[in-house]
């Protein structure tokens, strides 16, 4: 496993190590020490979604996130919205595919989501139960965001009432 630093402050991507024969496959897909030993991961989500889905984007005052993509493709869009962040407003995507197993951790301030370049399940872990008070959602297509290009192409997306409803960024107090 190597763990790879993002332009983000703290936003890491896990390439992990897989191993395959006759008989199928194998990979360890998490261990705590990989992101911090000092973090407590207390819930663990499924999501299953299918291609030209867009989730989020989202941000979390005091959660954590490791994502974990097992099955399909995806593009994961993040923007750094902590004010005291070295590297605030910075903003990136990342290419998830199952075939190539790799976890990224996504820490608070960090706005984070993603389109489903094909059916996708990620499965994902939280170091705080999930609270819905600690959610805060910005429009996925706000240009302010400065997501590069790959994030706006393509088919419109499929979108929850929530996301489709979300403010832009310069509209919060973040």
């Amino acid at each position: 496993m190597a763990l790879v630093d993002t332009k983000i402050a703290g936003v890491r991507l896990a390439k992990l190590n897989r191993f395959e024969d006759s008989r199928g496959l194998f990979f360890e897909a998490f261990r705590a020490s990989w992101v911090g030993g000092d973090r407590r991961w207390v819930q663990w989500n499924y999501s299953r979604s299918a291609a030209g889905v867009v989730r989020g984007l989202h941000f979390h005052r005091r959660q954590s996130d490791y994502w974990l993509v097992p099955e399909g493709r995806l593009i994961a869009a993040l923007v750094d919205v902590r004010k005291q962040s070295p590297t605030y407003r910075a903003a990136l995507c990342i290419a998830l595919d199952a075939a190539e197993p790799q976890a990224l951790v996504i820490p608070p301030g960090v706005l984070h989501g993603y389109r489903a370049m094909t059916g996708v399940t990620v499965m994902y872990l939280i170091d705080q139960e999930y609270d819905a008070s600690d959610e805060y959602g910005v429009r996925w297509d706000d240009p302010d965001l400065k997501l590069p290009a790959a994030w706006y192409q393509g088919p419109a997306p499929v979108l929850s009432a929530r996301d489709s409803n979300a403010p832009r960024l310069g509209d919060m107090a973040v």
